[in-house]
């Protein structure tokens, strides 16, 4: 049975910026459509307008085009308005002329009626009409191109209710009276009932939603000015569109309190390992002092109390990081409880209210890199006292001060009081330019070191690195302590470090301490790493500028301090089988960006 609704009104057919009938009717990439000489003019008048790097919008949405779209006409458009024309100024007065539209009409075939007592009002189309031209409308390749804008889309995505309406008006039914066309297609109304709050300004139920606006509104709203332009779809289509995005996060959300309650498990699970460590290193390290005489015992007690600082020290920042993860999964579980609140409830207004706040995931830490270690827990502790056991007693007054360095939390710098003392070992290191690069310039006083743009003519001794812009120092050490510094100012990369006299220097090299190499990095200004195998990454909170390395080639130690800070950076233990050099790279020098050059600096005593 035919309704109003299946006519289209005049209203389709109007351009907004002349309001008449399209003539030569153009669409621009937004999907709008104008007449060709309304928008050609709106655009040559419109501040803005012009050429050259000024914009062109859209009159009805405001969308910005940065280049003059080239507008061709839409010829599918031109051919359905210029028959709705035809049909609206002269086929139906020749047919309320007539009385009827048979044989004798003078009109075209399409524009029958099989009603000879009730004709359509002027200014709309009969379904039969419209039915035939989205018939033709649909085998031209043009119309693939009309945007959800365009007056027929929604016409169009309801083809099969279009094919009834027209079967349907072949019967001698009067239509009913005549009431304005609406915007959607019935299937895409928002099913009425009771409940639907209604209007304020119409008194009509809410059965829409302006995606523009963000708010529900009345098939009467929507044809007011303010809501002209504006992305409006059934609310009930919008309300389930958004439940679908909130049910995704709520997965997400789960996923993300899995994992972090995994987190938690391997914090504790760490947690009570390093206790059980750090027990039974109590336990050894008393079996080892049992053994020596009393004038150890001092000795002792300072050991027993670097190995509970160390427990303490990961207890405190387990319980830190316990503390950060529940608050999170406080937050994180309130608001997943929140989500399934919102997702079962049937209030969309309520719905739309809560939406944005819950809409966006919450800023949560990545928690991959997070753990409790502690390096006293490899049992260095025992070995060492069982080793000093065999020394003298001058020997056993180093061991207190080995064990504090070794304990020192890595992710976690803190103020280093045996600082001072490392710098009591400084030794005088100057560069060997038999072993540099040819790209690395040195000073004279082969104190300072810095990569140039272009290989120097030099010897390609065996000593010296072809491929690796680095070089070592002159002086090699096979036992002692022994420490430097060196200036790294402003540069963005550089390695630091020492390097076993044997080491492989032609071609690629592979760098870590089971090749012989023991050196920290800097990339990009802000990554440190100790180049291990894969590489042990390193957080600074301040950057420093003066490097502090120190060795001890009998205990098998390099670390490296932050000099003006005075903490430690980074200590690893390894054996040393042969003399070791230190070892020196200013990296390239990056178009100028890390030109400045590595400084060995005199040693100044801290306070």
């Amino acid at each position: 049975m035919a309704t109003s609704a299946a006519f289209l009104s005049e209203d389709q057919f109007t351009c907004s910026i002349c309001l008449e009938i399209f003539t030569n009717p153009v669409s621009t990439p937004c999907g709008h459509s104008f007449c060709q000489a309304c928008i050609s003019s709106y655009w040559d008048k419109k501040p803005g307008g012009g050429g050259g790097s000024k914009l062109y919008q859209c009159p009805l949405c405001k969308e910005t085009f940065r280049k003059r779209p080239e507008l061709q006409i839409n010829r599918t458009l031109k051919e359905i308005t210029e028959q709705f024309k035809q049909m609206s100024l002269s086929g139906f007065g020749m047919e309320r002329r007539s009385g009827r539209g048979g044989e004798g009409s003078n009109m075209h075939p399409f524009h029958q009626q099989p009603s000879t007592t009730t004709l359509p009002r002027l200014g709309e189309m009969p379904v039969s009409v419209f039915a035939e031209m989205m018939t033709r409308f649909r085998q031209l390749p043009a119309a693939e191109s009309l945007q959800s804008s365009n007056p027929f889309d929604s016409y169009s995505q309801n083809a099969d209710q279009i094919n009834t309406h027209a079967e349907a008006n072949a019967h001698p039914n009067p239509p009913l009276p005549y009431s304005p066309p609406r915007r959607y297609s019935f299937s895409s109304a928002v099913d009425c009932s009771s409940n639907l709050s209604t209007c304020p300004i119409h008194m009509r139920s809410l059965e829409y939603y302006c995606r523009s606006d963000q708010n529900c509104i009345c098939s009467t709203c929507m044809d007011t000015k303010e809501h002209l332009g504006h992305n409006i779809i059934p609310a009930k289509r919008e309300w389930h569109i958004k439940k679908s995005q909130l049910g995704i996060m709520h997965i997400e959300l789960k996923d993300l309190i899995c994992a972090r309650e995994k987190k938690v498990e391997e914090i504790q699970n760490s947690l009570r390992e390093v206790q059980a460590a750090a027990e039974h290193e109590k336990d050894g390290a008393l079996s080892a002092f049992s053994k020596l005489l009393s004038s150890v015992q001092r000795c002792q007690v300072e050991v027993l109390e670097v190995i509970e600082m160390s427990r303490q020290a990961a207890e405190h920042r387990a319980q830190s990081l316990l503390g950060e993860l529940e608050e999170e999964l406080s937050m994180l579980k309130k608001r997943s409880a929140s989500l399934s609140q919102l997702t079962l409830s049937e209030d969309y207004l309520l719905f739309f209210k809560t939406f944005p706040a819950l809409s966006s995931m919450p800023q949560t830490k990545d928690w991959s890199s997070a753990s409790v270690t502690s390096e006293l827990t490899s049992g260095v502790v025992v070995k060492t006292v069982n080793q000093l056991t065999e020394r003298l007693q001058d020997e056993l007054q180093k061991l207190p001060e080995m064990c504090q360095r070794s304990s020192v939390e890595q992710s976690v710098p803190r103020a280093n009081p045996k600082t001072r003392k490392v710098q009591e070992y400084a030794a005088d290191i100057t560069l060997d330019p038999y072993t540099a690069h040819p790209r690395l310039i040195i000073s004279s006083d082969g104190k300072q070191v810095y990569c140039g743009e272009r290989h120097q003519l030099v010897p390609d001794n065996p000593e010296r690195f072809d491929r690796v812009v680095c070089v070592l120092a002159h002086q090699g050490f096979n036992s002692g302590r022994h420490y430097w510094e060196v200036e790294v100012g402003g540069k963005t990369d550089w390695d630091l470090g020492v390097a076993r006299k044997s080491v492989y220097r032609k071609g690629k090299i592979t760098v870590s301490p089971a090749h012989g190499y023991w050196f920290l990095s800097l990339r990009d200004q802000t990554d440190y790493a100790f180049r291990t195998e894969p590489s042990t990454n390193l957080t600074l909170n301040l950057r420093p500028s003066r490097i502090g390395i120190y060795v001890d080639c009998d205990m098998g130690l390099v670390s490296f301090f932050n000099v003006e800070a005075k903490v430690l950076i980074y200590t690893f233990t390894d054996c040393f089988s042969e003399a070791i050099h230190p070892f020196f790279s200013p990296c390239t020098n990056k178009s100028g960006r890390n030109e400045a050059p590595l400084i060995i600096c005199p040693v100044t005593m801290v306070e």
